[in-house]
């Protein structure tokens, strides 16, 4: 597994949703643009001391991150990032998710407008986490399918960049901002964390995408059958952030009913592949695998 800033710290966190945290502070994104924010270009110095804090002290957590974990991957997402903005950052958050409408009708949101406290300016931060296999088509090259296929990478890359990103900008976004008080000049800014899935064949990439994105494999569940599964761990969301470990020992059957459910249900599924640290006394991921049916993406 391709890994960001130092998996070891990441994974001593036991708190998933600190972990989580922490992750984000540091993941490669998988879009480079002008327009792409940083965030450890504003981390605090002190920034794995607070998160360390906060995974040994619950009472200490900011409240958004003691709440109970969300299935819906981008909800959970953006709560960490209100996180990472106001509670690590300690920027000012003027507004999320505001909704920008044109003859009543949206035509899109404003994630996050936020003070940046070292800059003094305004900035519109467009966010994502995304999860992409790649597939060789031939001729036609390569594409970055979501576990979803309707949702691929150049789409998504398009429309953050070019309809997202640009939102503030627009006549109906800047009579809003004025009716609520904004007038200043706002910086359009995305972060789009996530892993790109590579296949067994050779796969090109968009050449947008940092070379020290994160990576994992992909297989068909079929090609899977007679494979000894020890160590495979499905992961469900939210855990799909960050790297998993567990105390228990994997569970093969669980495994191979993951597997089955592949194919039965006809939905991708994202595993762990884990081994035992005895530094951390847990079982701890070092790979991560999608296994999809045999009909994605054309499903």
């Amino acid at each position: 597994m391709t890994t960001n800033a130092d998996t070891e710290t990441l994974l001593s966190f036991q708190t998933p949703a600190v972990r989580h945290l922490a992750w984000l502070c540091t993941a490669p994104q998988l879009l480079e643009a002008p327009v792409s924010f940083y965030p450890p270009q504003w981390l605090p110095d002190d920034y794995l001391e607070q998160l360390q804090h906060w995974d040994q002290q619950p009472e200490a957590r900011p409240a958004r991150l003691a709440q109970p974990a969300e299935r819906r991957l981008g909800h959970y997402f953006e709560r960490l990032y209100e996180v990472l903005l106001k509670d690590l950052l300690g920027w000012e958050l003027l507004l999320k998710n505001q909704q920008i409408k044109a003859d009543n009708r949206t035509i899109g949101e404003l994630d996050f407008v936020v003070r940046n406290r070292q800059t003094g300016c305004l900035e519109h931060h467009e966010i994502a986490i995304k999860y992409y296999l790649g597939v060789n088509e031939g001729e036609t090259g390569t594409r970055w399918y979501g576990p979803n296929a309707k949702d691929r990478l150049d789409l998504k890359a398009d429309r953050i960049l070019n309809h997202q990103s640009p939102m503030a900008q627009r006549v109906e976004a800047r009579a809003l901002l004025a009716e609520l008080g904004i007038s200043e000049a706002i910086t359009p800014k995305v972060f789009m964390p996530g892993y790109l899935f590579y296949p067994v064949n050779r796969v090109e990439l968009p050449d947008y995408v940092p070379m020290e994105h994160l990576q994992g494999r992909w297989c068909y569940a079929h090609e899977l059958e007679n494979s000894d599964l020890t160590g495979w761990v499905p992961l469900k969301k939210p855990h799909w952030i960050g790297p998993w470990r567990q105390g228990e020992q994997p569970d093969v059957r669980a495994a191979r009913e993951a597997l089955e459910f592949v194919e039965a249900k006809g939905v991708p599924v994202l595993f762990a592949r884990v081994e035992w640290q005895p530094g951390l006394g847990c079982w701890v991921e070092r790979e991560r695998w999608f296994v999809v049916p045999g009909e994605w993406p054309a499903q």
